[in-house]
């Protein structure tokens, strides 16, 4: 396990008319970025394994707590967590650092931003990592709407939309037994859980599954939701229909090389079509659940890294 003391101390940088807080690994390495983007309920820490890897491989290693997250600001405003904010965080932090373009990489949520931002600034991304959550196709019908249609209200996506602040109380009410229920291993393999099953999760006593984190390591993220809440992050789904409104005049094509990284055993569905929006893409599949970096930390920078490498060889 990892011991917390030795994850780098942050910066707060100013962008976009916010402050992020960022950890770096690798700073000598100047010229090389990468850029990780943590998923919901994360934190930059669940890149821990990954970023001393990428680091020893070359790479200025930038790992930002992206808005709403840890000690990065919290808009009170719901549209301001649209995905043009959430990417434009990004762009204004290759700005800050003085950078053309970098790899992105993403995990859950984090990776949707990705996608996004190949989409929405593509002479930024000069290829794409995304773990978890492969490409959303838009669509004819808005995100939650067809989601809703599909799933139901109880669909954790369709009910922040529909009951604001019922999950966000309940989460904040039980943020540590809802973080420990959460980060266990999928075991055995499932379909994709109807959203009320978190609400029942952050009020269950009793854990299922083998846990991916220490209780220190566990106890990061709990600090962090117990200090800024969920409603911040929460926002980011409350934006899903006015995403697919500001996606819709765009190239759904995403041109850069791609990793897509699955867990054999997470409850996110694979895509059937991810060539067909994602043409250069390879695709990895790990024995594992969701949390795939940190569940599998060894066997994901393996995969990260023997791409990269690959990538830099063509």
């Amino acid at each position: 396990m990892f011991d917390p003391a030795d994850f780098p101390k942050p910066t707060l940088v100013p962008v976009n008319g916010v402050e992020l807080e960022v950890f770096e690994a690798g700073r000598q390495n100047a010229g090389k970025p990468i850029v990780l983007c943590h998923g919901w309920p994360e934190h930059a820490f669940s890149w821990r394994h990954q970023m001393p890897a990428l680091a020893a491989a070359g790479y200025h290693v930038i790992v930002p707590n992206q808005r709403g997250y840890g000690n990065s600001s919290r808009p009170t405003e719901v549209s301001e967590y649209d995905i043009e904010h959430l990417t434009g965080d990004l762009i204004a932090l290759l700005d800050h650092y003085g950078y053309e373009d970098a790899t992105f990489v993403g995990h859950d949520w984090g990776a949707n931003v990705v996608w996004s931002l190949a989409l929405l600034h593509p002479s930024r991304v000069n290829k794409v990592i995304n773990l978890s959550l492969p490409y959303q196709e838009r669509g004819e019908k808005p995100w939650v709407e067809f989601l809703e249609e599909v799933f139901g209200g109880d669909l954790h996506l369709v009910h922040f939309n529909r009951q604001p602040g019922v999950a966000d109380a309940v989460f904040e009410a039980n943020t540590f037994q809802f973080l420990r229920n959460l980060y266990r291993k999928n075991e055995p393999p499932r379909e994709f859980r109807p959203g009320m099953a978190l609400i029942d999760l952050a009020r269950a006593e009793t854990p299922l599954g083998e846990p991916i984190m220490s209780d220190d390591e566990l106890a990061v993220l709990v600090s962090a939701f117990e200090s800024t809440g969920f409603t911040g992050t929460i926002n980011w789904y409350r934006n899903l229909d006015r995403n697919w409104d500001l996606l819709a005049d765009v190239d759904p094509i995403i041109r850069q090389p791609a990793l897509m990284i699955y867990g054999d055993r997470d409850a996110v569905s694979k895509s059937e079509r991810l060539a067909e929006f994602v043409p250069n893409v390879e695709v990895v599949n790990l024995d594992c659940g969701h949390w795939i970096q940190q569940e599998e930390p060894e066997e994901a920078n393996q995969a990260i890294l023997k791409w990269l490498e690959q990538q830099d060889t063509i």
